[in-house]
Order: structure tokens, then sequence, then C-alpha cells
């Protein structure tokens, strides 16, 4: 079963992007979006990534069943979470990316906050496709 974004009946306010081979990539535009974006939209084994130490979207990297991003799939789609930061006009940043499993929400925490566990650091210079 491929990703198919009008599938979800309320989704969340974000900024669609499609990188190259069809590959989807969304990113939140609030704490709430980000919440909903992470916690109940993206599956186990999409990509998962946010600016690392500082406020910025979540973004998930769709995962196509059965086959796997590339690595510069990959990296386009932590470059599109450093465009959604604060480091937008910044040279190389990082970039934390894990699978969406490995994301969760700590007990009272406030929207937007989740803790993480198996993260890949990338170096990325923030962009978009296009």
């Amino acid at each position: 079963m491929s990703f198919d974004p009008s599938t979800i009946a309320y989704p969340p306010a974000v900024w669609d992007y499609e990188l190259p081979g069809g590959w989807h990539v969304w990113a939140g535009r609030t704490a709430r979006d980000n919440d909903k974006l992470s916690l109940k939209i993206a599956r186990n084994d999409d990509w998962w990534f946010h600016l690392r130490g500082a406020p910025g979207s979540h973004v998930v990297l769709f995962v196509r069943d059965g086959t796997e991003p590339d690595k510069g799939t990959i990296k386009a789609a932590a470059a599109i979470a450093a465009y959604h930061s604060k480091q937008r006009g910044g040279g190389t940043v990082a970039v934390t990316g894990t699978r969406a499993r490995f994301v969760s929400k700590p007990r009272g925490a406030k929207p937007g906050s989740v803790s993480i566990r198996r993260e890949v650091v990338f170096k990325v210079k923030p962009g978009v496709p296009g």
C-alpha cells in the first residue's frame, strides 16, 4: 500500500512537498499540527525529522510499503526540517532523524513536545524542493 495524503480524513495543517521519485514529505505548521502529524498520522516505518536542539516543524517522510528511500531522499527531507525552523537562514545545521516508531509524547508535555530514541544526526543546508 502506498501513502496517499487524500485518504486522511482530518489532516493537520502542513506544508506538503513531493521529492524526486514520488516521495511525500509533510512539515507541521503549528505545535498541535506537529503532534497530530508525528503521533497520529506517521506510521512506524516513516522517517521523522526535527532541527536538533531548537524550535521547528516536525517533518515526516512517508515511506512506501516495501521501498526504502535512498540516502539523498532522506537528506532532502532533513533539509526541509532545517528550512522550517529558526535556523532557516543558517549554513549547515544539525537535524535529528529517526523512525516514527521511536517518537513519543511525554505525559503532560506541551503541544509539539516529544521525546525520541535512536536518533541519527544529519548535517544539511536548509532548503525545500523546487
